[in-house]
């Protein structure tokens, strides 16, 4: 039966746990260690499950056994054969897709921006808009309002801020995620993980723009380009209509430091679960 527990366990991370986790909003306050135990949950849930292959075989081994166990080894082998092929799947999709997006969009930039400087583009738009397309020839975008009606030390933090999702290449963190919660099924599946995931990202950056120029410049530049709009695959500003969460993360005291190890010591925690399921199970 380890191998139905081995599902079981995934699936409770994948249904659950971005329901508990999304209820405690005071994680955002560590951000980089609330990302990283997202990611253990995500990537527990699947190891649980693409692991449940190996130990239904071994279970299933002689072929000729019968009864309840060889029936739920069957079950979680198919669980764990379609996980692995989704996630191979999704895994290539995603990655193509936005890819082949951004291809696009720099052909388009190209042609109708103009050059600031080696690694920002601007193209003229009369809404203040910014953001960054990353990949190989990763740039930061601003529109001509942008320059035009921000103040020098609120486009610094837009240009920090924007640099700091390529520095850390917040791009592959949100592919990683599109291609984990899109591998789960429709019905076990919660948006909300992504959602916070994006809200976790963005917080990430503005910390690094706050380091650059501060709270202040850093909140008006956020209220200057809430209503702009980020293309598709590309990571900006105002993205994901999250502003309102980041300005009250802004305006809350850090975090504790016992606060971030308490999360660390959780993210430990979530990825020992499917060694524990094997060692007491076995």
């Amino acid at each position: 039966m380890t191998a139905i527990l081995l599902v079981a366990l995934g699936v409770l991370l994948v249904t659950a746990a971005p329901r508990v986790l999304s209820a405690h909003p005071g994680l955002r306050r560590s951000p980089r260690p609330a990302l990283m135990l997202w990611q253990a949950t995500a990537l527990a849930g699947i190891i649980c499950v693409v692991a449940a292959g190996p130990v239904a075989a071994v279970t299933l081994w002689p072929l000729t056994r019968h009864g309840l166990d060889t029936a739920a080894a069957l079950l979680a082998l198919v669980a764990s054969a379609l996980t692995l092929s989704m996630l191979l799947v999704n895994g290539h999709v995603v990655g193509t897709t936005l890819r082949a997006a951004r291809r696009r969009h720099e052909d388009l930039l190209d042609l109708v921006g103009d050059e600031l400087d080696r690694r920002v583009t601007v193209v003229e738009h009369h809404t203040p808009t910014a953001y960054c397309v990353p990949g190989r020839h990763r740039r930061v975008v601003l529109s001509s309002a942008t320059l035009r009606e921000l103040p020098q030390d609120e486009l610094e933090a837009v240009l920090a801020h924007e640099r700091a999702h390529l520095a850390e290449r917040h791009d592959l963190l949100l592919e990683y995620f599109t291609v984990t919660h899109s591998t789960a099924p429709r019905w076990l599946r919660s948006s909300r993980a992504l959602t916070e995931v994006r809200l976790l990202v963005e917080v990430l950056a503005d910390r690094a723009a706050r380091q650059h120029v501060g709270d202040l410049p850093l909140a008006r530049a956020l209220v200057r380009l809430a209503g702009s709009r980020t293309p598709e695959a590309m990571l900006g500003v105002a993205e994901h209509g999250l502003v309102q969460a980041r300005m009250e993360l802004l305006a809350d005291d850090p975090a504790p430091q016992w606060h971030a190890a308490g999360v660390y010591a959780l993210v430990t925690l979530v990825y020992l679960l499917p060694l524990v399921v094997l060692v007491t199970t076995l």
